[in-house]
């Protein structure tokens, strides 16, 4: 053999073996991938014919998305996904197209499908004994009771918002609605045509039902952020109680402007002396005295709190990806007054408004929430089941008490700005705060409506946000529906 055949030769042999090892990685290491690829026919014609897809269940049992047999006699496909929970669970559960997957349908796909590798000893057993495989069943955190109240209010309100339940000791999430949504059933259609054509008549419409408002829409906190003005005050100063008196004028003029900051409305602060004790300021939600707090701790503490509690964070998932809720440092001391009150460039979730309560209910401890409970196997074995985690520590015990006393006070104290939701009214005692967030887009003219919550005050049990675009007051659009899914769920679970 002449020197040029034995190159070519050595070549292709090395070839030959570059493939024969990348053939056995991929088939050992990669089979997983492999199966959730969505140019993967052979895992499209399993996941739609040859395995029942899996159910999406609520903690309580509560069947939320299913597959049963195919009716039509033309369809190629064997099996047809249906929700029973609705528009109410659409955020949740997301869709399953021929094309796409939403939600906890996407998030979890692969187990719900039956091509997850952790199913691969259980569906080779199915075969040997002749039994048909079935996808996992994905139990999530939501309550049905929770869930229900969440949405039916929402829709009763009829403006846009969102509601997100929190377990404060845990982080499960108890309920997360959105309004406007959709029903997932008109997108589980097996006619491309159809699917197409409903899909573009949802993404065309401007009051966005695909849109999760619960996760994925960012608003201004407003007065709801002076939780972690307060938090950063008290942890900054250990000598301030809720006692201090703290400066509270009726104007703040700003730093290097000719601008003044007002409460609401005008109105003084306390006894009108120019200062006021912190809880009272807290609990009428001064502004000009946390402005003026904002002012002395400066925008670098604001900011190192409210990254604590949450924000700044790209990478929170639940599994479902989160939007960042941001606290901006102002480029000066006269715009960092306003983002001590939740205005500026402040921007939060309905996730992170119940974050900010969770934080205080657990004794300063955030615990990361989180959407699935367990993934339960065909043979009903456990395949992966979440263990709560924390996810920070925003601020101590003590301090967590001192915030959760104010809040306390926004409900109880007859001059605090969620009077009308005290104890003796709405049969809970409950610890909150309102925020009423200048938006500067909405055509309604008002503002957004903000209020986070937790419940019951002694034995925190649920931790609430609400945000409700150009809803106006926090205490009159956002306050009512918390204590709708309060009552609710603590009905349901015996706690109240």
């Amino acid at each position: 053999m002449n020197r040029a055949l034995r190159r070519i030769s050595i070549a292709v042999l090395v070839m030959f073996l570059l493939l024969l090892i990348n053939v056995n990685y991929l088939q050992g290491f990669e089979t997983a991938s492999l199966a959730t690829e969505p140019g993967n026919s052979r895992a499209f014609y399993a996941a739609q014919n040859q395995y029942e897809r899996g159910s999406i269940i609520t903690s309580d049992g509560v069947t939320i998305a299913a597959s049963k047999p195919s009716t039509d006699p033309n369809d190629s496909i064997k099996y047809q996904r249906y929700y029973p929970g609705g528009a109410a669970y659409g955020p949740v559960t997301g869709y399953d197209t021929l094309y796409s997957q939403t939600g906890i349908e996407a998030a979890e796909n692969s187990l719900l499908s039956g091509n997850d590798s952790a199913l691969d000893v259980r569906k080779f057993i199915d075969l040997i004994s002749g039994k048909s495989t079935k996808g996992a069943t994905v139990q999530v955190t939501i309550n049905s009771a929770a869930q229900t109240a969440a949405y039916n209010a929402l829709a009763a309100d009829a403006k846009a918002g969102a509601v997100v339940a929190i377990d404060p000791s845990t982080g499960k999430i108890l309920a997360m609605a959105s309004y406007p949504s959709y029903n997932p059933d008109v997108l589980a259609t097996h006619d491309g045509t159809q699917l197409i054509q409903v899909d573009n008549q949802l993404l065309a419409d401007k009051s966005q039902p695909l849109l999760n408002r619960a996760l994925e829409g960012t608003y201004p906190p407003g007065s709801t952020f002076k939780i972690v003005t307060s938090s950063a005050l008290l942890t900054q100063n250990p000598g301030t109680t809720i006692n201090t008196n703290v400066d509270s004028p009726t104007q703040l003029t700003l730093p290097q402007t000719t601008k003044v900051l007002t409460n609401n409305d005008g109105e003084a602060c306390g006894d009108g002396s120019g200062q006021a004790p912190l809880i009272t300021a807290f609990a009428q939600s001064c502004d000009t005295t946390f402005g003026k707090i904002g002012e002395d701790l400066g925008a670098s503490a604001l900011n190192a709190m409210a990254t604590k509690f949450g924000m700044n964070n790209p990478n929170l998932t639940v599994p479902l990806s989160v939007a960042q809720s941001n606290y901006t440092i102002p480029p000066s001391l006269a715009l960092t007054a306003y983002s001590a009150i939740g205005q500026f460039d402040d921007t939060v979730t309905p996730l992170q408004e119940a974050m900010f309560s969770a934080a205080i209910a657990n004794g300063g401890t955030l615990m990361k929430p989180y959407l699935v409970q367990q993934v339960t196997a065909s043979d009903l074995s456990t395949v992966t089941s979440t263990t709560p985690s924390v996810l920070s520590q925003p601020v101590s015990a003590s301090v967590a008490s001192d915030v959760g006393k104010m809040m306390l006070a926004v409900v109880q104290d007859p001059d605090g700005t969620a009077y009308d939701f005290n104890q003796n009214v709405v049969g809970v005692e409950i610890a909150g705060k309102t925020g009423t967030a200048q938006n500067g887009v909405n055509n309604s003219g008002l503002d957004d409506a903000a209020f986070t919550c937790f419940a019951p005050y002694a034995n925190p049990k649920i931790a609430v946000g609400v945000i409700i675009q150009g809803g106006g007051y926090g205490a009159t659009a956002a306050a009512p529906i918390a204590v709708k899914v309060i009552q609710a769920y603590l009905k349901a679970t015996g706690n109240q």
